[in-house]
Formats: C-alpha cells, sequence, structure tokens
C-alpha cells in the first residue's frame, strides 16, 4: 500500500501527511482537514463512527489521486488518509494534502480530491447524538 494512501483507526498525523506532499518542486502544499464537529443541523453531535469497504477505498483513493494529475497535470503528490471507527469532537477523521509548483493548481486540486472522496470513496459516517439518537449519513444502505 502506497504511503499516500491511508484507512486507519489509529489518530491522523498532520505533519506527516504534510510531509508525504511536500516535494522539492512544490511552491505549495495545500492541507485539507476533517474534522468531527459538535453540531449538524442544529443537533449536538456526540461522537461520530466512520466504517469502509477498506480495499474498495483505497483504490477510490488511487483513481482520484489519477483524476487530480489528469486535471492539474503540474501537481507533485496527492495524499489520502481517513479515520475509522469512533471519533470524538475536534478529532481529524480526513487529511487530503497536494503538493504543486503553484499554489493555485494545489488549491484546486485539494478541493477537487475531498469533493470526489465525499462522493466515491465507499467510506461510510454514522452520527450519534447527544440526545441518544442516530442515523447514518450519505450511506447508500
Amino acid at each position: 500500500m502506497s504511503k499516500n494512501f491511508r484507512l486507519t483507526h489509529e489518530v491522523l498525523d498532520v505533519s506527516a501527511v504534510y510531509a508525504i506532499a511536500d516535494n522539492a518542486r512544490n511552491g505549495a502544499v495545500v492541507l485539507m482537514s476533517g474534522m468531527v464537529r459538535n453540531q449538524t443541523g442544529g443537533r449536538a453531535v456526540d461522537y461520530l463512527d466512520y466504517q469502509a469497504y477498506e480495499s474498495m477505498a483505497l483504490q477510490v483513493f488511487q483513481e482520484i489521486s489519477d483524476r487530480c494529475h489528469q486535471k492539474f497535470p503540474d501537481i507533485t503528490e496527492v495524499v489520502i488518509h481517513h479515520r475509522l471507527g469512533k471519533l470524538k469532537i475536534g478529532e481529524i477523521s480526513v487529511l487530503v494534502a497536494v503538493g504543486s509548483p503553484h499554489r493555485a493548481e494545489a488549491f484546486e486540486a485539494c478541493h477537487y480530491a475531498i469533493d470526489s472522496l465525499k462522493v466515491d470513496a465507499p467510506i461510510w459516517k454514522k452520527e450519534f447524538w447527544l440526545d441518544g439518537v442516530s442515523s447514518w449519513v450519505n450511506c447508500p444502505i
């Protein structure tokens, strides 16, 4: 498995992801950190639980990277790390980093990568609210 793509139950490491995306050709590294917020739609969140079809998700990460390199040919690296399992408020659930000689492409490619991940990757989120109710988000089941 490539160091660029990772699914883990461990805490995600911003410095490690940045270092993977960094390259001597870069003039920019854009890193997006998605984290668990304390509310959704006005409801207080207790925690989230992420599950994935892991082998397929890693394939999708590679496909997203390939598409990024096609759309933004100057970028040097695409890094996608996603956390699984139970996450508390404030914990990082996903890191996406893109290195590029120019900042505009790095921003655009990072935006494209996270938006693609949210649509294409077989990763599902279950929200648990403080009132004891829970619900799957964007789950095809």
